[in-house]
C-alpha cells in the first residue's frame, strides 16, 4: 500500500513538473498557443464597409476593423501581414467565434450587457464609438440636428434608431416626421429622391453609404450622435490571458498617440526616450510583453507596422469625412483612455 501511494506521488509529481515546464514554454493562452502554431491571426471582419473592412482592387483589406486585427497579429507574430481575414455576416459573427473558426472579431460589433452575459463572450476594447447620426444633402445648408424642426426623415421602423431620434427630438422641444421604410436599399432612394430632408442610422453606415456616392461631397454627416453604440473587439471567454493581450494591445495604441509616438518616429524614440512609461510601452524595461504571454517589444511591433491610434484613424476612417469627436483621446475631450501601462 505504501508502495503504490509512493508511486502514485512520484508519478504525480513527474506529471505536474512535465505540465508546468510545458507551460512555462507556452504562453499561459490556448489561443495565444495556437496562433503561434498555426503562424496566423483568424480574425472576423465584415469585408464589405469602407472605413472598417473593404479590400482595394488587389485584394488587400483596409479599414479600422482590418487594422485592428493587424495590431493583435503584430502584438503575437511580431508581423502584422500574418492574418486570415474571415468575412462574416451580422448572423454568423458570434456563432464563428464561439466555435473557434475565428480567433478574434472585429466586426462593428456593439458591445451590450445580452452578448456579453448570455453568448460566453468578452468585448475587449472599443475601437469605433458609434452612434446614431444624421445625413442630409449640403445644398439644404443644414450644419446641425438642432436646425431640423420640422423636418422629415427616413428611418427604418422598428429600430433603436427610430427610438433614438423620438428622445432626441422630444429632449428638445422639436418635432418631425418620420419616414418608414424597411428595405434598406428602399431608404437611401427616399432619401436620394428628396423624399425626407435627412436620413439616420448608425453613424458609420452613414459615412459608409456617403462614401460610396458619386457625388459624396453633396452630402453632409450632421456632428451630432445621438445614442451609444460601442463598437468592440470581441474575444471567447475562458482564456483570460488572450482576453488581455487583445485588450493591451489597443491600449497600447492609445499610449503611444498620447505620447506623440508614430509608426514613423517609433524607432527614434526608441533611442532616446526617457520616458519610464514609453520605455514600457516599448519594451526597454519593465517585461510588460512577457506578463502577457508574448514579446516585451509587442507594443513596439503594432505601432511600427501599423501605427498609434491617431494614424489609424486618419487612415481610415478621416476620408469618410466622419469628425473624430468622441473617438478622440480623452485628452482631447474624446472617451478614448488607457490605462497606465506599469
Amino acid at each position: 500500500m505504501k508502495k503504490s501511494i509512493a508511486l502514485f506521488g512520484a508519478t504525480l509529481a513527474g506529471f505536474l513538473l512535465s505540465f508546468g515546464a510545458a507551460f512555462a514554454q507556452g504562453s499561459g493562452s490556448a489561443t495565444i498557443d495556437a496562433i503561434k502554431a498555426r503562424g496566423q491571426l483568424a480574425c472576423g471582419i465584415a469585408g464589405e464597409v469602407p472605413g472598417f473592412s473593404l479590400p482595394d482592387s488587389k485584394g488587400v483589406m483596409h479599414g479600422i476593423d482590418a487594422d485592428s486585427c493587424r495590431t493583435v497579429a503584430a502584438a503575437i507574430l511580431g508581423d502584422a501581414t500574418k492574418v486570415k481575414f474571415v468575412p462574416l455576416t451580422s448572423q454568423n459573427r458570434f456563432t464563428a467565434l464561439q466555435s473557434g473558426e475565428i480567433d478574434l472579431l472585429v466586426r462593428s460589433a456593439t458591445w451590450t450587457l445580452g452578448r456579453e452575459a448570455n453568448l460566453g463572450l468578452l468585448f475587449a476594447g472599443v475601437n469605433f464609438y458609434d452612434g446614431t447620426g444624421f445625413l442630409v444633402k449640403k445644398a439644404s445648408g443644414v450644419k446641425s440636428a438642432k436646425e431640423m424642426d420640422g423636418a422629415t426623415i427616413c428611418v427604418q421602423p422598428g429600430t433603436s434608431t427610430e427610438l433614438a431620434i423620438a428622445d432626441y427630438y422630444r429632449i428638445n422641444n422639436m418635432k418631425f416626421t418620420p419616414i418608414l421604410i424597411q428595405d434598406l436599399s428602399e431608404i437611401q432612394q427616399a432619401f436620394l429622391s428628396g423624399r425626407c430632408d435627412a436620413y439616420s442610422t448608425d453613424s458609420s453606415a452613414l459615412a459608409t453609404f456617403r462614401a460610396t456616392q458619386p457625388n459624396k461631397d453633396d452630402f453632409v454627416l450632421l456632428p451630432e450622435i445621438i445614442s451609444k453604440e460601442p463598437l468592440a473587439y470581441v474575444v471567447r471567454k475562458g482564456d483570460d490571458k488572450f482576453f488581455d493581450l487583445v485588450r493591451w494591445t489597443y491600449f497600447s495604441q492609445l499610449i503611444a498617440e498620447e505620447h506623440e509616438v508614430t509608426s514613423k518616429n517609433v524607432d527614434e524614440t526608441l533611442a532616446s526616450t526617457k520616458d519610464p512609461e514609453v520605455r514600457r510601452l516599448l519594451g526597454l524595461e519593465g517585461d510588460m510583453g512577457k506578463a502577457l504571454g508574448v514579446d516585451n517589444k509587442f507594443a513596439y511591433n503594432v505601432i511600427k507596422q501599423v501605427g498609434n491610434f491617431g494614424e489609424i484613424w486618419d487612415r481610415n476612417i478621416t476620408p469618410l469625412g466622419v469628425p473624430r469627436g468622441i473617438n478622440n483621446l480623452w485628452t482631447k475631450g474624446g472617451l478614448m483612455y488607457a490605462p497606465p501601462m506599469r
